[in-house]
Formats: structure tokens, C-alpha cells, sequence
């Protein structure tokens, strides 16, 4: 896990430049106002990136705690924070051995950061860990690979290509599936140009795990979470199918 979003922390944004984060962010407080019995204000960010969700979440008045394995990423995430004159903390911390002082009302984990811990051991310590830092009554909401989906929908090469007025970007991915221990080996593969020059190239390897319904309930429940709700991303009402890849679990400490 180490190794991953090194290189490419840099390139991190341009390349989801696409993603709407606010619109995310507007789910999230779509499951806070139905889900939560208390009102959430302090909001652990984990695996929180260049601050996507964070920042936006500060903005609407949230305090939110960023925490991430990536020295690279919190970097970019503290001077987009500056830029936005958004005040808030963010922390170089794995999860797996995360320690916070204070006590949060819920605990956001997105954009597939639970399919990084690939080890059940990892999963279940990363789990009891947030709890702890959790008050009564709290959320933790994360999305995650939906297993029967990626089964059915089997992993593929791509290439996206992405651009903004100064860089083009070229991100090939490509995936080898291992279904005995659930998971997917994506070796990516970038390539930088400026003015049709090459100014990076570089690989990172990210292995994923992918999830069943079943797995999920059964952890929760061994970390004292209940599971509340499983849903198609962005999609509070909806049920998940074999074509949902992306899935949001809902759970509550116990």
C-alpha cells in the first residue's frame, strides 16, 4: 500500500478532473439527513486523497479530519485547502494503525479505499480502529467493489486520455483478476506530454478487493457496526444487481 499514488499523486486531479465531487458530497448528506440519529459535525475523512470530499465537506461547515497513507497526497490536499481558505487538519496516517485524540459523529472512507486493505486482518483492525474514534450513534459510510458485479462484469484494459491546458495525460490500466482471494491487480501505466513532449512516465501497481454482501454484514458486525444499508452509489434508493459495480455500505456503531 506504500507504494501506491506516488507518482501518481501528481497527476491525481487532472485525471479525475471529471469526478463531481460536490455531487458526492450532496449524497453524503443525503445519508447523514436520513441515516444518522445524530447530527453529524465532526467528520473523519479517511483515505481522504488530495482532499476531494474533505474540502467541499469543510465548506458546508463540516469539521473534517483528512487522513491518508500518502505523504504525496496530503501535501497536495493541505495547499488546496490554503487555496480555498479552508482551515482544517490533515494527517500522513494509515489506517490500520490510525490514532486520533478526538471523537467524530461519522467516518467517510471513498472511492474504493476499503478495497486497498486486501487482508482480512488489515480489514478487521482498520474497522475497530475507526470505531473507537467514533461516538455512539455514528455513521461510517464507505463505497467498495460490489463482488457479484465485478464477477459478472469482468475487469478490462483501458486507456483514458485526459487534458487541461497544459498537460495531456495518458493512463493505460490493465487488470489481472485473481477470483480465489478476491482481488484485482491493476498495473497502470502514465504517460505526461507538454506541448507534444514527454515530461513523465511512470507505473504504479494497485491491488483491489472486492467484496460480497455477506463479507460485509459479517465484519461490520465482528468491529460493532450494524450494517444499515446497501446501495448503488450515488443512488440512496436503489438496490444493488449484478451490474452495480460500485456499492455504498451504510453501518452504525453498536
Amino acid at each position: 500500500m506504500k507504494g501506491v499514488f506516488k507518482s501518481y499523486a501528481k497527476y491525481y486531479d487532472i485525471i479525475y478532473q471529471d469526478k463531481n465531487y460536490e455531487k458526492e458530497c450532496d449524497f453524503l448528506e443525503e445519508i447523514f439527513s436520513n441515516y444518522s440519529k445524530i447530527t453529524p459535525k465532526k467528520i473523519l475523512d479517511g483515505g481522504c486523497g488530495t482532499g476531494g470530499h474533505a474540502i467541499p465537506l469543510a465548506r458546508r461547515g463540516y469539521d473534517v479530519t483528512g487522513i491518508d497513507l500518502s505523504e504525496e497526497m496530503i501535501n497536495i490536499a493541505k495547499e488546496k485547502a490554503r487555496k480555498n481558505n479552508v482551515n482544517m487538519d490533515f494527517y500522513v496516517m494509515d489506517l490500520r494503525d490510525l490514532k486520533l485524540s478526538k471523537k467524530f459523529d461519522a467516518c467517510i472512507l471513498m472511492f474504493s479505499v476499503i478495497d486497498y486493505l486486501t487482508d482480512t486482518k488489515d480489514l478487521l483492525k482498520t474497522l475497530t480502529n475507526i470505531r473507537e474514534v467514533l461516538k455512539n450513534d455514528s455513521l461510517l459510510i464507505f463505497d467498495f467493489w460490489y463482488g457479484p458485479a465485478v464477477l459478472t462484469n469482468l475487469p478490462t484494459p483501458r486507456m483514458k486520455i485526459i487534458k487541461n491546458e497544459n498537460l495531456r495525460v495518458i493512463r493505460f490500466a490493465e487488470p489481472y483478476l485473481n477470483t480465489l482471494h478476491h482481488t484485482c491487480e491493476v498495473n497502470y501505466h502514465f504517460i505526461v506530454t507538454k506541448k507534444n513532449k514527454i515530461i513523465y512516465e511512470g507505473r504504479e501497481k494497485h491491488t483491489l478487493r472486492f467484496y460480497f454482501p455477506e463479507e460485509i454484514t459479517h465484519y461490520l458486525e465482528e468491529s460493532s457496526f450494524q450494517l444499515l444499508k446497501l446501495c448503488p452509489f450515488l443512488n440512496l434508493n436503489g438496490q444493488p444487481s449484478e451490474k452495480t459495480w460500485h456499492v455504498t455500505a451504510i453501518a452504525q456503531t453498536v
